[in-house]
């Protein structure tokens, strides 16, 4: 028997709501979008993304403010929750996407350490983080992560 995978499932409960989604990656690299699109027809649901590595592309593409990253830095619940508006706002989708943190594995401190990971849902109603300690090696912590948002994703889609 074929397991139904999560971002099928994702896909098939955005289709059913008719809703779209943006994602606006930082540390996952784009794994996220990349997954959804992994489903044919995604097209459908699925209108864009930005890798958003740098400080300046956070600013200039998804509209996080200066000093959001001055005051609590690039990996940060606010950072995650401004990401998310932003693509959402910017590409005009019903869901909006944020993952921001430290794959690792080094740029990890004692405050911010390597599998510290914000990620955030935003649609017009409001937003959700949920702040994530995950461990291994990077491509461990990035599959992590995208397996989180789309539990997120997947849990917020079917209570509506």
């Amino acid at each position: 028997m074929e397991t139904e995978l999560l971002e099928e499932k994702v896909g098939q409960l955005l289709l059913q709501h008719s809703l779209t989604i943006a994602c606006a990656e930082s540390c996952t690299g784009g794994l996220l979008t990349s997954r959804l699109t992994d489903v044919a027809g995604s097209s459908a649901y699925v209108l864009g993304s930005v890798v958003s590595y740098s400080n300046e592309v956070k600013i200039s593409h998804l509209g996080v403010k200066p000093d959001t990253l001055a005051r609590v830095g690039a990996v940060s619940e606010e950072t995650a929750r401004e990401m998310a508006l932003g693509i959402r706002e910017r590409i005009g989708t019903d869901i909006g996407v944020g993952i921001t943190g430290i794959a690792g594995p080094g740029g990890g401190s004692a405050e911010k350490p390597v599998g510290l990971v914000y990620i955030s849902l935003s649609d017009a109603k409001g937003t959700v983080i949920k702040k994530n300690n995950f461990s291994g090696t990077r491509r461990e912590i990035k599959q992590q992560t995208t397996d989180k948002a789309l539990t997120m994703l997947l849990d917020y889609l079917t209570k509506k």
